[in-house]
């Protein structure tokens, strides 16, 4: 999909547009309001921004429309390829995603969020042991975090550009 093609969308298909990026409905129509964007990057700028205005309940949301790491019936085609790094991954790796992934969701109420585009199931169930042991407050700005950088890569594939870092 082109810039123009986003921009001149009504505001509700825009915000549905926006909402494959990120699962957050009020991040979705802000950056719907946000309109018309001259550049890609204005649009990654804008996207940050609304992003880090939001609160807990809209990164809930956000959270909440992925699927678990190492789930076999992942929610978009997005979200299989940037879980790749799961395919051939050993039956005990597997095993432990999905315990450790009961923990972690025990533990903070939400799931387990990371960046997998490039990673490892290894590398992700070494990311998600270590972040277990996190208080809550600093778990869930880290877990922010990793939703922005998805939100960015995807807002990359939407528009059709490149960019080498989220």
């Amino acid at each position: 999909m082109r810039l123009s093609e986003v921009n001149a969308m009504d505001e509700r298909a825009a915000a549905q547009e926006f909402l494959r990026c990120c699962g957050s409905s009020r991040w979705a129509t802000r950056m719907a309001q946000a309109r018309p964007f001259a550049s890609a990057e204005e649009v990654s700028a804008a996207a940050d921004t609304a992003w880090w205005t939001l609160g807990r309940p809209d990164w809930l949301e956000a959270f909440a429309a992925h699927p678990q790491i190492g789930t076999s019936v992942p929610v978009s085609d997005w979200s299989a390829a940037e879980q790749s790094g799961l395919a051939g991954a050993a039956d005990r790796t597997r095993r432990r995603l999905a315990e450790a992934n009961r923990d972690y969701h025990a533990r903070f109420g939400y799931i387990f969020i990371v960046c997998a585009t490039g990673k490892s199931a290894d590398e992700m169930l070494d990311t998600l042991e270590q972040r277990l042991r996190n208080d809550p407050d600093h778990e869930l700005r880290i877990a922010a975090e990793e939703q922005r950088k998805i939100t960015q890569l995807r807002l990359t594939k939407m528009l059709g550009t490149r960019t080498d870092h989220p």
